[in-house]
């Protein structure tokens, strides 16, 4: 059977791993979550309680707890979890509801934390809709090792292309002879560059043609005709 004082009394006397103690004030807090007044004292523990009442928020919504003796023996079912209304009024009256016959500290307490958690959730959507700055921390240790890479690389790459660029000279100039050990994908590189620059087509506008070009045209196929069928009749007439 659950005894309440000697739990208590181990508790407060030996150690408990949710007291904080507070240096400059003389006080001992409770970190436990369901806490009702976060003291650490004999009727705010919820350890040392059997029977016990209080609100907590979870996303935005209030819940009650509420833990009795009779529960004691099944752990998982030990609190019992009452969702209570975004109505203020209609919140307290069900706490009044369900702590009915509760001693007064308890649902003093209860009625305390759930106007506490009102009000800052009421502050919380306030602050959302206001347009606040929001501040993003720097890791300039990351930064600066980012730059001296990108610094290295960008050196690496310019090395690269400048020693490329200079044995590409030495080969059109034919310092090193006729024979040349190059590389392959080099090789293909350069020679598809040349026959780009060599296929490139020129194009131009020109105005549209006038109807004497036209006759100019007409008269040039005639002669080229005439020229033609005069050239093959000389062909027959030596055959024959």
């Amino acid at each position: 059977m659950q005894n309440d004082e000697l739990i208590w009394q181990n508790i407060n006397i030996n150690f408990c791993s949710y007291k904080v103690k507070a240096k400059q004030q003389k006080q001992t807090f409770c970190k436990h979550e369901h806490n009702v007044t976060g003291l650490c004292n004999r009727q705010s523990c919820p350890l040392a309680n059997s029977k016990y009442a209080t609100v907590r928020e979870e996303k935005g919504v209030c819940y009650l707890y509420m833990k009795v003796i009779e529960r004691a023996h099944t752990p998982k079912d030990m609190w019992e979890k009452i969702k209570l209304p975004r109505n203020y009024e209609k919140a307290l009256e069900l706490i009044d509801k369900h702590l009915m016959y509760w001693n007064k500290f308890t649902v003093h307490k209860c009625k305390q934390r759930y106007t506490k958690i009102v009000q800052y959730l009421i502050r919380m959507r306030k602050l959302r809709k206001k347009n606040t700055k929001k501040l993003v921390s720097r890791d300039l240790k990351m930064e600066k090792r980012e730059s001296r890479r990108e610094a290295k690389a960008l050196a690496a790459a310019q090395l690269d292309q400048s020693i490329e660029k200079e044995l590409l000279e030495r080969l059109k100039k034919g310092t090193y002879g006729d024979i040349y050990n190059i590389h392959k994908d080099v090789f293909e590189k350069l020679v598809d560059e040349e026959e780009e620059e060599e296929e490139e087509e020129e194009s131009e506008f020109v105005e549209d043609f006038d109807e004497s070009d036209l006759e100019d045209i007409e008269d040039y196929s005639l002669e080229m005709e005439m020229e033609i069928t005069g050239a093959s009749k000389k062909k027959v007439k030596i055959t024959e």
